[in-house]
C-alpha cells in the first residue's frame, strides 16, 4: 500500500474513533433518549422494550457489517478484486438497509455511529482495492483488508460502536 494512503486512512480512523470515544464516555449525564408520553405505564414499558430491541439489533448489525464478518460470509474463491469489492460493499449496504427502521427507536448519536461504521468499512474496502494491482484475486484482497484491520493499534471500530450501543442500552434499563 502507498504510505500516504495508509497514513490518511489511519488518521481518519483515529479521528472517528476518538470522536466516538469522547462522545460516549465523556459526555454530560443528560438523557438523549425521548421519554414516552401518554402517562400509561404499559405504554412506557412497551416503548422501552422497543428501544432495547432496537439497540440489540444494532449491536448485531455492527457485528454483521464488521469487515472480518462480511469477508467470512462472502468469501468467493473465483472472484477477482473488483467483483469481490462490489460483493463486500453490497453486503454491507444490504445489512444496513435491512435495519434502517431501527433508527427511529435509538438516539441520533447511536444511529450516526452505525452509519459511520458502515461508511468507514466501505471506505476501507475501496481504498485497499484501489491500491492493489488489478490482476489480484478477491481472496488476496480480503487477506489485505484483514491485515490492514489487524495492524490498527486503536482496535476495531465495530467493537467500539458495540460498546457505545451497549452503554446506551444500559442507561435505558436504569
Amino acid at each position: 500500500m502507498d504510505t500516504t494512503t495508509m497514513i490518511l486512512v489511519a488518521a481518519g480512523l483515529l479521528g472517528l474513533i476518538g470522536g466516538l470515544y469522547y462522545y460516549y464516555y465523556n459526555k454530560d449525564k443528560k438523557e438523549s433518549l425521548p421519554v414516552a408520553t401518554g402517562g400509561a405505564e404499559n405504554e412506557n414499558i412497551h416503548s422501552k422494550q422497543l428501544r432495547l430491541q432496537a439497540y440489540e439489533r444494532l449491536v448485531i448489525l455492527a457485528e454483521r457489517i464488521s469487515l472480518p464478518s462480511v469477508i467470512s460470509r462472502n468469501n468467493e474463491p473465483s472472484l477477482g478484486k473488483r467483483d469481490m469489492q462490489q460483493l463486500l460493499t453490497a453486503a454491507i449496504k444490504q445489512e444496513f438497509d435491512y435495519n434502517l427502521s431501527q433508527q427511529i427507536y435509538v438516539s441520533p448519536e447511536a444511529w450516526e455511529a452505525i452509519r459511520n461504521l458502515k461508511e468507514q468499512n466501505i471506505h476501507i474496502i475501496n481504498q485497499v482495492a484501489t491500491i492493489l494491482p488489478e490482476d489480484i484475486s478477491g481472496i488476496e484482497m480480503n487477506k489485505k483488508i484483514v491485515e490492514f484491520i489487524m495492524n490498527q493499534p486503536q482496535g476495531s471500530m465495530h467493537t467500539m460502536v458495540q460498546e457505545a450501543l451497549s452503554y446506551e442500552a444500559r442507561k435505558l434499563m436504569n
